[in-house]
């Protein structure tokens, strides 16, 4: 429980979910927060979650992680958020390029996606500039904030990830 605190003020604040997701409720937040606990296993369903924190101070700045569809295909969807003090200071790719290490080099999965609320040029950003490319945009896919939104789907292969000297 000592990241509730982070998940929470991410999750209440809307420039953080601009894009991600209405409002929510403590206690839907929580139940979120909570699917994050149990151990996690790649060959699982449940999000990786881990707290982005700066080197010199230790003070949480943002979360990152994963969530696997292993079965059958070895790929899993990649997700970030920071603190808008924190954006743009570089914690966001620094962590991405070591996820994806982590999920191509020690896990072992071949692909990694992104689904990219239309609009969301910050983060589209961040995962070109890690390698990812846009695979296509998912037409009105997404309701947020009573409409429709077009989603961006991008992806990375593992082979491409290590053609980048990663």
């Amino acid at each position: 429980m000592y990241d509730w605190p982070l998940f929470l003020r991410l999750y209440q604040d809307p420039q953080v979910m601009r894009y991600i997701a209405d409002s929510l409720s403590e206690d839907e937040i929580r139940a979120r927060f909570e699917a994050r606990l149990p151990e996690w296993d790649k060959h699982g369903e449940r999000w990786l979650c881990l707290v982005l924190r700066e080197k010199t101070t230790g003070n949480a700045v943002g979360i990152t992680g994963f969530r696997p569809e292993w079965h059958p295909f070895r790929q899993a969807e990649v997700g970030f958020g920071s603190l808008p003090e924190e954006q743009r200071k570089g914690y966001g790719k620094e962590s991405l390029l070591a996820l994806l290490d982590f999920a191509f080099n020690t896990c072992g999965f071949h692909k990694m996606t992104a689904t990219v609320t239309e609009g969301n040029i910050a983060s589209r950003s961040l995962l070109e500039s890690s390698g990812f490319q846009l695979e296509g945009t998912l037409r009105d896919n997404y309701r947020l904030a009573g409409q429709w939104c077009d989603d961006w789907r991008l992806g990375l292969l593992q082979a491409e990830f290590v053609a980048q000297g990663r």
